[in-house]
């Protein structure tokens, strides 16, 4: 008779998240995940081939939940804006993780997919893709900075991302 499974991919990656969060990209370890969910660590290679492929697993699932919030703001360019940096905000290590080589192409094509409809809603199907670089580029390099303390000028930070979003989307939309 086989042995019972004791953990499942989803709980690897459930806990690598929560490491990830907890201790940064170093700290996410097999051994770790392993702890975590009560398993030695050898037993995790049933499920995930090394540690490149867990960082893969928790990327993808970190994309996903981004495309996931993403996908609750619609069109608005401005709405997905916050929430992109809501997230940020509360998956720091997630989101930095998102922008590595651990990143799989297909999860980031889909959490792009709101922001090119929502960018082709305001400038056509022609420009959507340019339109949605210079909007995730902007916003990403914002929010990389936040995360990373470096904006010590002063002033609200808060005040300044409202400022930025507008600026883009009022200079995205058409004129009248």
């Amino acid at each position: 008779m086989p042995t019972p499974e004791r953990t499942s991919l989803a709980e690897i990656v459930a806990a690598g998240r929560e490491i990830l969060e907890l201790s940064g990209p170093g700290g996410l370890t097999m051994q770790a995940v392993a702890e975590r969910v009560g398993v030695r660590a050898p037993s995790l290679y049933k499920r995930v081939r090394d540690r490149d492929a867990l960082h893969a697993a928790v990327a993808e699932a970190s994309i996903d939940a981004l495309t996931t919030r993403l996908a609750g703001s619609g069109d608005d360019l401005a709405a997905l804006g916050d929430a992109y940096r809501a997230f940020a905000h509360e998956h720091p290590e997630g989101f930095r993780l998102m922008f590595t080589a651990s990143a799989p192409e297909g999860a980031l094509q889909r959490a792009s997919e709101q922001v090119l409809r929502a960018c082709s809603a305001l400038v056509g199907p022609d420009d959507a893709l340019d339109a949605a670089r210079l909007f995730t580029a902007w916003a990403t390099g914002f929010l990389q900075m936040e995360l990373a303390g470096a904006f010590r000028l002063g002033g609200d930070v808060d005040r300044a991302f409202g400022y930025g979003l507008r600026h883009i989307v009022a200079g995205l939309s058409p004129r009248s």
